[in-house]
């Protein structure tokens, strides 16, 4: 069994993904947000919902106990979320890190100019892959809702290919992610259509 803690569960990524981990038989979610009551427990034999802050870190290590992943689906203070997840996981023995950050964050988009609006992923992002975790960082392009699984991958060092990923394509390459460990460890990758 794969236990996988969400972190802002109610995000528009982590709703479309959590049907996609639901049909693996084999894992267990933890739903955690600020506001329980904006979320249905789809399943409740598989699925638990926990209402809490990420900033707020007793919380956040309780609801990390007994956990294997942690994927975080977040917006506002994203480097003081970073920290207190960084800083819970070690408390409580968790390595594996799946993390949505956004394309751009190392000016990587051919003919983008780096705006002062990504500081913030770029900053939660160094401060990951500073750590010891077992991270993989996603930077995916805008969300379409296209319902073909269809996407590309680069590495943090590449031109970003593209401009936008379909939800579809994210939820696929995210299961797939915290069913394996070891696959795309402790790297960021541009994600975006092919």
């Amino acid at each position: 069994m794969t236990r996988i803690l969400i972190l802002g569960a109610n995000g528009q990524l982590a709703r479309n993904t959590i049907p996609f981990l639901l049909e693996q038989q084999e894992v267990t979610l933890t739903l955690y947000l600020r506001r329980a009551k904006r979320i249905t427990n789809p399943d409740p034999a598989r699925v638990r919902i926990i209402e809490g802050d990420v900033l707020n870190r007793n919380a956040l290590e309780a609801a990390m106990q007994g956990q294997d992943v942690v994927y975080a689906n977040l917006a506002g203070d994203m480097a003081q979320q970073a920290r207190t997840i960084i800083d819970a996981m070690h408390a409580v023995g968790l390595k594996r890190l799946v993390f949505i950050s956004s394309m751009g964050i190392y000016g990587e988009v051919p003919g983008e100019r780096y705006r002062s609006v990504l500081d913030p992923y770029r900053d939660s992002a160094a401060l990951i892959e500073a750590s010891d975790l077992e991270y993989t960082i996603l930077r995916p392009g805008w969300f379409t809702r296209d319902k073909a699984v269809t996407y590309q991958l680069t590495q943090k060092s590449e031109a970003f290919r593209g401009h936008e990923v379909s939800l579809n394509s994210l939820s696929d390459l995210i299961v797939k992610l915290a069913l394996d460990p070891a696959l795309h460890r402790r790297s960021s990758l541009g994600v975006s259509t092919q």
